[in-house]
């Protein structure tokens, strides 16, 4: 819509008009109009006339010639304000003949006054005989009135092929009058015809001063019989072929360079690429005709308004799959589909109506369906950014890329919505950190904190959990989570998934405590709580700050299994876990029952087990070396 009123396209809308003409005709030529007539003056009559150009005598011969078969106009496409003697008396008497028109230029090149008509015509005869000529040098339009610059002052001209026609239209009782639609237009018979303006069909900013229609081509090469010049002077030719119709006497020779580019160039050999002028006036007398008899309808042309919602209904639907599709290989059929679908359409309408363009829907589509990737390419990365700033980098490559191709189910307005789902919770924390804090730098503190809780984090995202949080020296994991998980068979995998997590991190923490007793350092102890059970998942938080919360009674029972009892430890690593992951879990460990406690702030007992770790208290895997592999084993 932007593109098109700067005329950025013309050119592009333009091939594509001449396509659709050819495509047009290959499906079949109209007949030849026999109610016109063009003789043709050829570079062999030239040569046997050995003249050049033809003499007034001649073409006064001509004349004489045709209206001894009763033509009902005679067109003489030639310029003869200057006499070419000898005969130009005679050629001026045949010139007062009611029925001949003849021609004049409107305007020369770079505004020069152009050329005037035979001196002793009236004006009823005259007529111009220029052409409307696109950049690249086709004629697609046809001027039906245009403005003649005198001396004298100006005046309004008809066209060579709307006098011709008007002349013979006049002997089948039909005549011009003022359209209803608008009274500046003319109508001819049923036909009103339209003015092109500067933005119809697919201009964007054509010239279109005066009077100007679309020219639509009845024929590839000439649209009615055609004779030579000799063949007249001759007698060879049917007398009916001149008597009551339309003659044109014209050069078609191509010495006198009066030829054209029409739609058709393309479509043509090297040899015959071009349509001299008096066979595109003869185009236009036979569109004329056929217009205001109603047996071919003229050309319609679009209106801005209408190029807006053809150009807006394209992009809706180009736009509307790329939102739809998202694998590449349907997406490229789907947008093959509307280019392809939006060219038959266009064709389909310069079939049955006129021309709307073509090229600026395909931009269009092709635009909108850009900005709707981009768009969804921004909000792809937006989402990614949004998973990483909720989940952090804790989560395993498998559950990332889980999350990643169920982004659409899961985001939703920005935000992952809330879920109720069975998952698995696990607390840690370090026993007596205070202490260990108390007595221990502040740099070296952080960096073996670090050490434990990236070994811990490994473990974890090697079994599929998720690190939720950090909560100093401890942390809180989920496994079963953000992917909901459904069956009693992937509950049962996260359980197991968490108790053999807690299992490892109690040999790391075994290996963790080696290095730290070569480098003299104060042991480390751990406890676990884990507990499976209902919780719902989400995004907490506002626009500037969010994190992926878990709650539930299920969470508050993990941390309460983790707290319990902080002195009641016999090994380094103590796992507990509820009766509810004990019942889920497939594979049988050593266990301690604990009994049912009450844990604090709930009312209802929980039932409690303690994982057997196999690694005693105070050891490491320096002075116990079977233990590491022991609790792997488990």
């Amino acid at each position: 819509m932007a593109l098109t009123p700067l005329g950025i396209l013309d050119g592009l809308e333009q091939k594509a008009y001449d396509q659709l003409v050819r495509l047009r005709h290959l499906q079949g030529e109209l007949p030849l109009d026999d109610r016109l007539l063009v003789v043709e003056v050829t570079e062999d009559d030239l040569t046997t006339l050995q003249e050049l150009p033809l003499t007034d005598g001649t073409v006064a011969e001509a004349i004489e010639r045709l209206q001894q078969h009763e033509p009902t106009v005679i067109g003489l496409d030639m310029f003869r304000a200057v006499p070419k003697q000898p005969g130009r008396e005679a050629l001026l008497r045949s010139l007062e003949a009611d029925n001949v028109v003849v021609i004049t230029q409107l305007a020369g090149d770079r505004g020069a006054p152009g050329i005037p008509p035979p001196e002793n015509v009236t004006p009823g005869q005259i007529s111009f005989n220029d052409v409307v000529v696109d950049p690249d040098g086709t004629i697609r339009r046809a001027l039906l009135m245009g403005e003649r610059v005198t001396l004298e002052g100006s005046e309004i001209l008809y066209s060579y092929s709307l006098q011709l026609a008007l002349r013979y239209l006049a002997t089948q009782g039909i005549i011009p009058e003022r359209s209803p639609l608008n009274p500046d237009y003319m109508k001819l018979g049923p036909s009103t015809l339209l003015r092109l303006g500067s933005h119809a069909g697919g201009y964007g900013a054509a010239d279109a001063q005066g009077y100007q229609i679309m020219l639509n081509y009845r024929d590839r090469q000439t649209p009615s019989r055609h004779i030579t010049l000799m063949q007249l002077l001759q007698d060879d030719f049917e007398p009916d072929w001149v008597k009551g119709k339309v003659v044109m006497i014209g050069l078609t020779a191509p010495s006198f360079k009066d030829l054209f580019y029409t739609p058709f160039t393309a479509g043509r050999t090297a040899e015959n690429h071009q349509m001299p002028g008096v066979v595109v006036h003869a185009q236009m007398v036979s569109q004329l005709l056929d217009a205001a008899t109603g047996d071919r309808a003229l050309l319609g042309l679009s209106n801005p308004w209408q190029e807006w919602g053809w150009c807006v209904l394209w992009a809706l639907l180009g736009g509307s799959l790329a939102w739809q599709l998202r694998h590449p290989a349907m997406l490229l059929l789907g947008q093959g589909g509307v280019l392809l679908g939006s060219l038959v359409a266009g064709y389909g309408i310069f079939l049955t109506w006129g021309w709307l363009p073509v090229v600026a829907p395909v931009i269009a589509s092709v635009g909108s369906s850009s900005l709707v990737l981009s768009y969804q390419a921004q909000q792809s990365s937006r989402q990614r950014q949004m998973m990483l700033a909720l989940l952090g980098q804790t989560a395993s490559p498998a559950i990332a890329q889980a999350l990643w191709e169920n982004r659409d189910r899961l985001l939703k307005s920005g935000k992952l919505p809330g879920q109720k789902m069975i998952a698995t919770m696990m607390f840690t924390d370090i026993k007596g950190f205070s202490t260990l804090a108390e007595i221990t730098p502040a740099e070296q503190l952080l960096d073996w904190l670090n050490d434990y809780l990236d070994a811990m984090t490994n473990e974890i995202q090697a079994h599929h959990g998720i690190v939720n949080k950090f909560t100093g020296d401890g942390l809180l994991a989920v496994f079963g989570v953000p992917i909901t998980r459904t069956t009693p068979e992937e509950i049962s995998q996260d359980a197991q998934a968490a108790v053999n997590c807690a299992l490892q991190m109690a040999a790391q923490l075994a290996v963790l405590n080696q290095q730290r007793q070569a480098s003299h350092l104060p042991l480390l102890q751990m406890r676990v709580g884990i507990f499976t059970g209902p919780i719902v998942v989400g995004s907490l938080g506002g626009h500037h700050r969010m994190e992926y919360g878990i709650i539930g009674d299920s969470v508050n029972i993990a941390s309460r299994l983790e707290s319990f009892d902080k002195t009641r430890q016999s090994t380094d690593c103590r796992i507990l876990i509820g009766q509810d992951t004990l019942d889920r879990l497939t594979q049988t460990l050593p266990t301690e029952a604990w009994g049912e406690l009450i844990l604090k702030g709930r009312q209802e007992p929980v039932k409690v087990y303690r994982v057997m770790d196999e690694v005693p208290l105070g050891k490491t895997a320096a002075s116990s070396p079977n233990c590491v592999d022991q609790a792997i084993g488990c």
